[in-house]
């Protein structure tokens, strides 16, 4: 089977080489290729690996059945596999579907104390477990969060090598424009990742067929998967609320004021009713949430109101198979990201920026029409990001940048269609560009 190169696996070796390594949780929803990733890591840099799915497997829930004590789980497992092989030094000890077993985390501790093996957890659903999971092994563990296939993933599994990435970032570092071909290839790539998104059995399919030939089905069959997720999962939480909220997503994206408002999903709903199933569905990795600022200021922390907010889907080719016939042809046949008046272009831009490690914040003023999309910021700088489906005036974004009433804020960067300029103290570059916002700010003076 294809595998798809992904950003893990240098932190996977770099976690490897850490003479003080503590054991590894691994986060993430379902099906976005942690499994793959890490028996592949384990494959690759130790004699043995010992291999425990719990969802597959539930008979070695027992193997705490005598204790949480490194000496006592691994008498357990061999106890049940004798065939398993524990080599000092050498051995890599994979738990996989955590969710279905959190208690294991509870060993991680004893695991980091005793020192003979590495040790890797993973599983999805996991934030709606944190309680469990975090359990007093929290100064013995580290954890990853991982995501579908990012743009820069996308074009690894295309063939384009870091070259072809890092001259990307030197076109926006320098603010050259990208040459027409250089447009036209970038922006045919990028469509195609936002039509098929990063789940890697769609990625692979497009990548081993050069088609699109079925990437709907498989799209539309993981949704179903996460419908199920959620059945099962939301326990007392109420899995029927949880679906409303998921299912409406697109259909409020599509309106003009993209705050998303529990009362048009059901007659005489409440925010207060709802609100855990939105935190629900962002701990289990499904969405990702945009909260809507007080003022537009440093610090972002605790500086928005969480009564107020936006829900984009954490993958956005999930998003275009859940859009209705007419929407998908749009995209499809007219390459029209600003479709349900720009839905699917907000979720790309979201999805590239929380991806990149930044939480998702939006600014609208009550008492007049200002509003900017997103905002990301520097050690001391406030910077409003805008996508845009229709190249505009930026009106919101150069009273923000202008005004002495947003002190924080002295530039902008808005993402569009079109090719990489600057005035007015606003950076444009392409779409296609939004993955490499957090290595330019890095780099750059502002």
């Amino acid at each position: 089977m294809l595998y798809l190169k992904r950003k893990i696996d240098a932190f996977l070796a770099a976690w490897k080489e850490n003479p003080d390594r503590n054991p590894l949780i691994v986060k993430g929803p379902r099906q976005v290729g942690k499994t793959e990733s890490i028996r592949r890591f384990g494959d690759r840099y130790y004699k043995s690996v010992i291999y425990i799915n719990f969802a597959e497997e539930p008979k070695y829930k027992m193997i705490t059945a005598s204790g949480y004590k490194a000496e006592d789980i691994i008498k357990n497992i061999s106890r049940m596999d004798p065939s398993k092989r524990f080599i000092e030094g050498k051995t890599l000890l994979y738990f996989d579907e955590l969710q279905e077993f959190p208690d294991i985390a509870t060993a991680l501790k004893f695991f980091r104390i005793d020192g003979r093996f590495d040790v890797i957890c993973s599983g999805s659903m996991l934030g709606t477990n944190c309680h469990t999971i975090q359990s007093d092994s929290t100064d013995y563990q580290s954890d990853y969060e991982m995501y579908s296939l990012d743009f820069e993933e996308f074009l690894w599994a295309k063939g384009y090598d870091d070259t072809f990435i890092d001259k990307m970032l030197t076109h926006m570092r320098r603010l050259t424009p990208f040459h027409e071909d250089e447009m036209s290839l970038c922006s045919e790539l990028f469509l195609d990742y936002c039509i098929l998104g990063g789940m890697p059995a769609v990625v692979r399919e497009f990548i081993s067929r050069g088609t699109f030939e079925g990437s709907l089905e498989v799209q539309r069959q993981l949704i179903a998967d996460y419908k199920e997720d959620i059945q099962k999962y939301a326990g007392g939480m109420g899995p029927t609320r949880i679906l409303n909220v998921f299912n409406h997503i697109p259909e409020q994206l599509a309106k003009d004021n993209k705050k998303f408002q529990i009362s048009k999903i059901a007659s005489g709903a409440r925010f207060r009713d709802y609100r855990g199933c939105i935190e629900w569905l962002d701990d289990a990795g499904m969405v990702n949430i945009c909260y809507c600022l007080n003022f537009p200021r440093l610090p972002l922390q605790g500086n928005y109101d969480d009564t107020k907010c936006k829900l984009y889907l954490a993958d956005s080719g999930l998003l275009v198979a859940m859009l209705n016939e007419e929407a998908q042809e749009d995209l499809r046949t007219n390459k029209n990201l600003g479709i349900c008046k720009g839905a699917l272009c907000e979720n790309v831009i979201g999805e590239a920026l929380v991806k990149a490690g930044y939480p998702l914040y939006y600014y609208k003023r009550d008492d007049s029409p200002l509003e900017q999309g997103f905002f990301v910021r520097t050690a001391d700088t406030l910077i409003p990001v805008e996508a845009k489906a229709k190249n505009g005036t930026a009106k919101s974004m150069k009273t923000l940048i202008g005004s002495d009433k947003y002190p924080d804020i002295h530039c902008g960067i808005r993402f569009i269609a079109g090719n990489i300029r600057y005035s007015d103290n606003i950076y444009t570059f392409p779409y296609f560009c939004a993955f490499l916002l957090k290595r330019y700010l890095t780099g750059t003076s502002m």
